[in-house]
């Protein structure tokens, strides 16, 4: 129970459904669908579709998104919602202009969006509504705008420097970033939303919406063709799973990073975190520790899923303690060398449990604030910028290539207990996720913090051989720190943005969202 006497806000309680996510006008919409009779994925993508309009630095439809979802008694399904390079790119190309990296504001750097297929996909096979019903109030937003709420804002002012050619005509007010309680509209995609709600995928990915896309490109340079849009294809699999204390943890598969949340937790179990001061030093030092080991082990190993050969070595219990034993609790050791630069933290996520308990973790993204800065001219549709996920160095499993699929980020998340789900969450912030993850089941399970507490709490995190310690922490901590040889930075924005339900025994919902971010759980 969280101390009333302090600033903060409140976890919401319901029991018929529940939806958290980033922005209240898609929490809103997702829990009308629900009402409507629609169940989980209906609110999920309506929400979700919604989010790229509400937030349009972080997602839309011209990104990626991955998906679990499950019912009760039944299996844990994962869709790869994750668009592939062209089949003319290669890494060699790159290497023979002098680059040592893809840069993320080329077309180069432009996968093919695969949200919209997912999207059309899960509609179909999951939900009931019908792919037209939960696109509309989106379509409806677009056409009459949506007022910019304050992180937003924030975000939209520090990214704009990456809109170029017509996607400043489409995201800029006057040449100018929009500010909070701007309004804005997007009358471009409502025209694409009303295609996707009346023929489907097709209106998408072939026709003049492909053409206006792979046209964008081309005049900076891509090598997308039409082909590539037709060939689009979400991919269903399973999630990888790892157990902590009494508790099981299942994460997306490989192309994205979720076995890294597995191994760091892995590395975790060897420390007896539980004793610790929750908010102190000698916590915070041993997960940056752990954090640099399973990052390092990521950025070796994990690759589209045709080219990860060694994910069982990853989640290998041998593996977690070998590298728990590097762990010196008194010293900070060098940083792990990062994949490439292109680790950045913009993303959405919404999770929906419905009345049923069916639930649904979806994390939608287009990587960098505003993805790659390039937008169709006609319809305004912003392209992410995956593709700079990929590393150049020859033979690497991430290698660039043709048709593969990137490292992803984004990783959607699910606690299990007893083989049933009790919460489906996800922590949005980039390369920051498999930590957020790790961190949040620990205030959890180590400390019986509540679920708003938990993701309310103070993070650090240790990245490119800085650790990054949110302003919560004392001025006593961060001393403590950088005794211990780790150089302290206060961020300027802060880590991540969680949210979460947790399913309890009797029934009841509890949702809670990150202050971090303008979002909200509603329920009914």
């Amino acid at each position: 129970m969280r101390d009333f006497h302090l600033p903060g806000r409140s976890a919401v309680f319901a029991s018929n459904g529940m939806c958290a996510t980033s922005h209240p006008l898609a929490a809103s919409v997702a829990l009308d669908m629900l009402k409507r009779g629609g169940n989980a994925m209906d609110a999920a993508l309506a929400g979700a579709v919604l989010l790229g309009i509400c937030e349009p630095q972080m997602t839309g439809i011209g990104g990626d998104c991955f998906v679990l979802h499950s019912r009760p008694g039944q299996e844990i399904q994962a869709l790869n919602g994750s668009g592939c390079a062209p089949a003319a790119a290669t890494a060699s190309a790159l290497r023979a202009q002098g680059l040592e990296a893809v840069p993320p504001g080329s077309a180069d750097a432009v996968t093919i969006p695969c949200a919209i297929d997912a999207f059309c996909r899960t509609a179909e096979t999951e939900g009931r509504l019908g792919l037209d019903v939960l696109l509309q109030p989106a379509i409806t937003y677009a056409e009459e705008g949506v007022p910019v709420a304050p992180r937003t804002a924030f975000d939209w002012q520090i990214n704009a420097g990456t809109l170029k050619g017509a996607a400043r005509r489409h995201y800029l007010k006057d040449g100018k970033p929009l500010r909070c309680g701007d309004v804005f509209r997007a009358p471009g995609q409502a025209e694409v939303l009303r295609r996707l709600a009346k023929h489907g995928r097709e209106a998408f990915y072939s026709g003049e919406v492909a053409e206006d896309i792979v046209s964008a490109l081309s005049a900076m340079g891509g090598s997308h063709t039409l082909e590539d849009f037709a060939r689009a294809n979400s991919l269903a699999t399973l999630p990888v799973e790892g157990q902590y204390k009494e508790s099981c943890l299942a994460e997306h598969p490989p192309n994205g990073q979720g076995a890294t949340a597995i191994l760091l937790l892995n590395i975790l179990k060897h420390f007896e975190l539980a004793g610790l001061d929750p908010h102190g030093a000698e916590r915070a030092h041993i997960e940056a520790e752990a954090a640099k080991l399973a990052y390092d082990a990521r950025n070796r190993f994990l690759a589209d899923p045709d080219h990860t050969a060694r994910l069982a070595h990853i989640l290998a219990p041998e593996t977690a303690a070998r590298l728990a034993a590097l762990i010196d609790p008194k010293r900070a050791m060098p940083t792990a060398a990062p994949l490439t630069e292109a680790v950045h933290k913009d993303t959405v996520y919404i999770t929906v449990v419905d009345k049923d308990r069916m639930a649904v973790s979806l994390i939608y993204s287009i990587f960098h604030g505003f993805g790659s800065g390039i937008a169709s001219e006609k319809f305004g549709i912003l392209l992410q910028n995956r593709g700079a996920g990929f590393t150049l160095e020859e033979g690497h499993p991430n290698e660039l290539g043709p048709g593969k699929r990137p490292m992803h980020t984004i990783i959607p998340a699910m606690l299990k207990q007893n083989e049933e789900v009790v919460m489906p969450f996800g922590v949005m912030g980039g390369a920051y996720q498999p930590t957020g993850h790790a961190r949040l089941v620990s205030n959890l399970l180590d400390f019986g913090m509540d679920l708003q507490t938990a993701i309310d709490a103070p993070r650090c995190f240790a990245d490119s051989g800085v650790l990054k310690v949110e302003r919560g922490y004392s001025d006593e901590v961060r001393q403590q720190l950088t005794e211990l040889g780790h150089k302290v930075e206060i961020p300027d924005t802060p880590l991540g943005g969680a949210q979460a339900i947790r399913i309890h025994a009797s029934g009841v919902l509890e949702g809670a969202s990150d202050p971090r971010k303008d979002g909200s759980a509603l329920g009914y």
